[in-house]
């Protein structure tokens, strides 16, 4: 699941870049770690296990911008490290601007924004532009894409293995991702709408890979950053509806009963996921719905109202259109006693 703040979350009312400065590198060129030639991958999923295993166990700082159609491009700093005692630590540092850092040790992911009170939430991933799952167990997306090794490119000057992720019933959008050769690091990502078209790319512009951890990670005093938040734990509420349509390999991972803090509306909702793509749908009674139809796009995010029968239904999420009606319109309503 990838990180996308869309204004239209707002509308719901409840949801790579200046080049890196530094005085050890400023192109990209992977220090203090050898390829293994000999056991270079042959497939597309081993390209992908071998990027998983390097962004999970080596020590790398990378600069990237986000450039995403309609907006201004975003220049992130990202670091990773392997403590001496086995933690694992992260940070990604948004550079432009009042600034937004997120600092992970193990699985507990702190949050420092302008204006906000710092906090912590359990998480194994810091959840940024690039898809944590991609990163992190590609192999679990099989069910949903299909990976498709393109073969060898030039990415920022460094021979690039290509590798096309694409949606096996062509209802989401795909990608497109370059690996350097010598190291496996990420060096660029697209993000393709059904056409081919590009929708947002992440462009690496440095990266360094070394044997010992960045100082920076020296200079954090873990037990000086935020509680994680205990999250209440939710009984699942039974909805009087259902989704009947869903793309290949998308599951309900999350629902619950939402008031909207404008209107006062009672609300249902309902997340859905395929690992790389998550949709939100809203239902309430057709009766008691401000507003008409309204379909938008906004950069890579869809938002969909329609009136589904006797619901009024809303679609939103990094999806297609059609992809959109088609979830909206297979609404269903059922007896409560039954879900």
């Amino acid at each position: 699941m990838r990180c996308n703040q869309s204004v239209f979350f707002f509308l719901l009312t409840l949801s790579f870049v200046t080049p890196f400065s530094s005085n050890a590198q400023s192109n990209l060129q992977p220090t203090n770690q050898e390829s293994d030639d000999s056991a270079s991958p042959t497939t597309s999923v081993e390209w992908l296990k071998r990027l998983q295993s390097l962004i999970t166990s080596a020590n790398y700082q990378v600069s990237f911008v986000q450039t995403t159609v309609g907006k201004e491009t975003v220049p992130y700093l990202w670091r990773h490290a392997v403590l001496d005692d086995g933690t694992k630590v992260e940070q990604l540092n948004l550079q432009n601007g009042p600034g937004r850092e997120l600092i992970r040790v193990d699985s507990i992911v702190s949050v420092f924004e302008p204006d906000t009170q710092p906090y912590s939430i359990r998480s194994r991933f810091i959840n940024g532009p690039i898809p944590s799952l991609l990163l992190h167990n590609p192999e679990t997306l099989l069910q949903s894409y299909e990976f498709v090794l393109v073969g060898r490119a030039r990415v920022a000057g460094r021979p690039a293995q290509q590798i096309r992720v694409v949606s096996r019933d062509n209802t989401r959008f795909g990608y497109q991702l370059w690996l350097d050769e010598e190291s496996g690091m990420l060096l660029k990502l697209n993000m393709l709408d059904l056409q081919g078209g590009v929708l947002e790319q992440i462009q690496v512009s440095a990266f360094t890979i070394t044997e010992t951890p960045s100082v920076y990670f020296s200079r954090i005093n873990q037990s000086s950053l935020p509680d994680p938040i205990t999250m209440p734990s939710t009984q699942s509420r039974a909805h009087g509806w259902e989704v009947n349509y869903l793309p290949v390999g998308m599951s309900e991972v999350k629902r619950d009963t939402r008031r909207l803090a404008l209107t006062g509306q009672v609300v249902e909702y309902k997340m859905f996921s395929d690992g790389l793509v998550d949709v939100s749908v809203y239902v309430q009674p057709a009766e008691e719905a401000i507003g008409g139809d309204i379909a938008l796009r906004n950069e890579v995010s869809t938002f969909l109202t329609l009136k589904a029968g006797k619901a009024q239904v809303t679609i939103l999420g990094e999806i297609p259109l059609q992809t959109a009606k088609a979830i909206a319109t297979s609404i269903s309503s059922v007896s409560k006693n039954n879900d």
